[in-house]
């Protein structure tokens, strides 16, 4: 099982799972079709389905053009908003694709249809994979749209963070510096904290991505998976852990807000290439 980290629009990541011996594939929010279908490509695999971890339009924009041009393809997801949806999966739901085995983990919160995906192949020695979408970041986790800090505390401690520690993780955004600097504010004695941030800049620097973790580092550097932690709950002022969660998620979201974002429509007819023509007359 291979799997490659597609950037795309300003800081998504599409994900392709490639079964080396048959040469097919999944791909895991497939956002943006032009890219994904060079890097299909380039792979020479064949694409037999989506999985769709929520229905926000930069990790489910793509699926009605795949699905058009790809007769017969597979879209997984546990909400109706997803586009293209053909088959709506629910907690605990196993699917096979060849030797790929994928476990649909519901993480509602973030969205109330959000589900992640834990993939293994038996008798490999090579660690599984788990695809978070929004709810789970290296560093960090997704903001609570729909959902509440009891799910989210669900989601973190009991179905994403009793999943095996080398588990790796590949999540949708590439937000860890931020997540990281938020995390040093936290626990500013953390040395896991200070020395993951300080790798993470030199990827930024080099443009490398962050992904993947696994889960046993985020024990030592994510705050929101060390709620019990003293100088977590010495921050937040709280013992109560949904309580040290929910305190902590909004302080992270009035922390250091990111410059305004580019208007999403832009930014997706860049990744098409719609301003091609216009560029080239300069």
């Amino acid at each position: 099982m291979k799997v490659k980290v597609i950037s795309v629009l300003e800081d998504n990541y599409m994900y392709l799972v490639i079964e080396e011996s048959t040469r097919d594939a999944v791909a895991v929010d497939a956002a943006v079709p032009k890219r994904l279908l060079e890097i299909i490509r380039k792979e020479n695999v064949v694409l037999r389905a989506i999985l769709t971890t929520h229905h926000h339009w930069d990790h489910a924009r793509g699926n009605e053009e795949l699905a058009q041009l790809l007769p017969g393809l597979q879209v997984f997801g546990a909400d109706e908003r997803i586009g293209a949806l053909t088959h709506k999966v629910t907690h605990g739901q196993e699917l096979t694709f060849g030797a790929i085995r994928v476990r649909c983990l519901f993480t509602p919160c973030h969205t109330s249809g959000h589900m992640c995906y834990f993939m293994w192949e038996d008798d490999s020695p090579d660690a599984p994979a788990l695809f978070s979408g929004d709810t789970l970041f290296v560093g960090g986790c997704g903001q609570f749209f729909e959902g509440t800090a009891e799910q989210m505390y669900t989601n973190l401690t009991e179905t994403l963070g009793t999943l095996p520690k080398d588990t790796k993780i590949f999540c949708g955004h590439e937000c860890t510096v931020r997540n990281l600097k938020f995390a040093l504010k936290v626990e500013p004695e953390n040395e896991a904290v200070r020395a993951k941030l300080a790798w993470a800049r030199q990827r930024d620097e080099e443009d490398l991505p962050t992904v993947p973790s696994t889960l046993h580092e985020e024990f030592l550097y994510n705050p929101f998976l060390r709620l019990t932690e003293e100088p977590v709950q010495r921050f937040t002022g709280r013992t109560e852990p949904v309580e040290v969660l929910r305190t902590l998620r909004s302080h992270r979201d009035n922390f250091k807000k990111p410059k305004e974002r580019p208007n999403p429509q832009a930014v997706l007819a860049f990744d098409w290439g719609l301003f091609g023509p216009f560029l080239e007359k300069k």
